[in-house]
């Protein structure tokens, strides 16, 4: 087993008001990449963010962390979240308002570890002037610069970042997009990023899984796919009711677009379809892919 490669094999039945579906995973995380996890909400992403960072005692199977045990049902081995080496940022920021930016990045400094990456932290951030400031004093992008500088302080073996740009206009969320891919690669993190948004993933991530009802559909390189958006391989089915219908991995989905545009196609026949976004998807032709 190559040590520096995280896996995660876990199962997890998950329950809400209206359904109940198992989450089945196996995914690894490579070392120094940013990996995506998309597809409609309920699907389980926030699940397995929740079972890496130790928020998710009820998952059976293990999880390797670089080198690292951090969870073993069988063995009967759990790391709590303080025992494991991760920066986690939610959407909501999650920052202590009776404390300043400098005090929130203090307060999360291990006592083995030096102000001086405070400081640098600040420089990267773009936070110097601000380090005297309370939460309410900020702006959204800016709490969210805090809450990403506060999982870094750690020096975490894995970033985990759920959402964490969602609430903010597009033009903070491209710009804070930067931030993110710029503290990815001068700390060589290892990022597992949750979003919802097709055009962040293709800025971001190095790979991309995308799951449905608690399983892995579909992985793709990023940098394979950046031409036309996020292009996922599928099996086109028989019409139905003036619809596209496809296979993609164990689920069917049905495309916007009326079957008789693409009446060439046949059934069986190899296809790719464009993600637009988690929850809708579109046929792509050989026109639309040049």
């Amino acid at each position: 087993m190559d040590h520096s490669i995280s896996s995660l094999n876990c199962s997890l039945q998950l329950k809400d008001s209206q359904r109940s579906f198992y989450l089945e995973v196996d995914l690894q995380l490579y070392p120094k990449e940013l990996l995506a996890l998309t597809g409609p909400s309920g699907s389980g992403k926030t699940t397995i963010l929740r079972i890496l960072a130790g928020l998710e005692k009820r998952a059976k199977g293990r999880l390797w962390v670089q080198g690292e045990l951090w969870q073993d049902s069988a063995q009967g081995i759990f790391l709590a979240p303080q025992q494991r080496s991760i920066g986690v940022v939610f959407q909501d920021y999650a920052l202590f308002p009776n404390m300043s930016v400098l005090q929130n990045l203090q307060f999360a400094l291990p006592k083995t570890e030096n102000q001086t990456l405070i400081e640098e932290l600040l420089e990267v951030m773009d936070l110097q002037e601000l380090k005297t400031a309370y939460p309410r004093e900020l702006s959204g992008g800016q709490q969210q610069r805090v809450a990403l500088a506060r999982a870094l302080v750690r020096r975490p073996k894995l970033l985990l970042l759920d959402e964490p740009l969602s609430a903010l206009d597009t033009q903070m969320r491209e710009h804070l997009q930067g931030f993110i891919r710029l503290l990815h690669e001068r700390y060589a993190l290892t990022t597992l990023l949750i979003s919802h948004h097709p055009e962040e993933i293709q800025r971001l991530a190095d790979r991309v899984i995308v799951m449905e009802k608690g399983k892995i559909i579909s992985e793709n390189l990023t940098q394979e796919t950046k031409p036309a958006g996020l292009l996922l391989s599928a099996i086109w089915l028989a019409p139905q009711n003036g619809r596209i219908r496809v296979q993609l991995g164990d689920n069917e989905l049905q495309m916007p677009e009326p079957a008789k545009a693409f009446a060439d196609y046949l059934p069986g026949q190899e296809v790719w379809i464009r993600m637009v976004s988690a929850e809708r998807f579109e046929v792509c032709d050989e026109e639309k892919l040049r």
